[in-house]
């Protein structure tokens, strides 16, 4: 059995010239691990639907690739972040259709274990390995290196692939067998969610109440309330500022069903979580479905105003 190993934040390496890494899903997360990738000295060939995301690659000293298979044939490791299990499975194909035996696809998009396992299997079957490597942070924590990788599968493979994934993040870890990546990031999520709108929830309360939203987040973060959560949230809470979106609110829509299916898998019931749903629903519902979740707080005092 796999057994979970704990560390301390890891130093970027130095040096990296000499490996070509594949970046394939230049979002909001994948940009910027490939711009700390070329950063840190790798070569770095990326993919995206969208050209404005390659010639941004570009632009920071990457290179562009044609298409998907491209980047399996020169990379020796390819990181994906996906935005949807369809998405992930047709860059899977594409990446074992022209894989190459020791090929490692570090995986970090937030998707169900079962998907994941397909995407293992159409890899393993071209002589790659994928690994299972969920993110804990948000947008702007990837862009201050700021993220925790929660990864797990093939430890030798892991090995392999540590000096990537230490040039964009602070801590890698590995959690066990292949899968327990996205059981931990899943339980990350829950704490996440219900922080998104606890927070929310303090704020719509404090303003309510006549404080100053700049003086409660200054106050609030310094003593037991706090959290990263708050950190993050509450300056975009107190501003009104929810575009671009460090984190959507659809975005959470699509993790938290992955909670509950999960919850509802090993039969455990998340009473606080369930009372959360409805106002990310309602967030969407509104027009908040592509802002951050710090958008919660107009849905709370709509509600106070109703």
């Amino acid at each position: 059995m796999e057994t979970a190993q704990t560390e301390a934040a890891t130093p970027r390496p130095t040096s990296a010239a000499t490996t070509t890494v594949g970046v394939v899903g230049l979002g909001i997360m994948g940009s910027a691990m490939s711009a700390h990738l070329v950063a840190a000295g790798f070569d770095v060939v990326g993919r995206d639907v969208a050209p404005a995301a390659v010639e941004e690659l570009v632009r920071q000293g990457g290179r562009a690739a044609p298409d998907v298979p491209s980047v399996a044939r020169e990379a020796d490791v390819v990181v994906t972040s996906l935005p949807s299990p369809t998405a992930a499975l047709e860059v899977c194909r594409e990446l074992a259709s022209a894989g190459h035996d020791g090929l490692v696809v570090v995986e970090t998009s937030t998707l169900s274990v079962e998907v994941k396992q397909e995407c293992r299997d159409l890899l393993a079957a071209s002589g790659g390995t994928l690994l299972d490597c969920p993110l804990s942070g948000t947008g702007a924590q990837a862009k201050e290196r700021d993220l925790v990788v929660l990864g797990s599968g093939d430890e030798a493979a892991f090995e392999r692939a540590r000096p990537v994934m230490q040039a964009f993040a602070r801590s890698v870890r590995h959690v066990g067998a292949f899968g327990n990546g996205m059981t931990m990031k899943l339980v990350a999520n829950l704490l996440v969610s219900i922080h998104n709108a606890s927070t929310a929830e303090a704020f719509a309360l404090g303003v309510a109440a006549g404080l100053d939203p700049d003086v409660l987040y200054d106050t609030i973060r310094e003593g037991a309330g706090g959290s990263v959560i708050f950190d993050k949230r509450g300056p975009l809470m107190a501003s009104r500022s929810y575009r671009p979106a460090t984190a959507k609110v659809s975005m959470f829509q699509k993790d938290v069903s992955l909670v509950r299916e999960l919850a509802a898998a090993v039969g455990v019931p998340t009473p606080v979580l369930d009372a959360t749903v409805p106002l990310y629903d309602r967030a969407a519902e509104t027009g908040w479905a592509d802002a951050d979740a710090a958008a919660l707080l107009e849905v709370l005092e709509e509600g106070g105003r109703a």
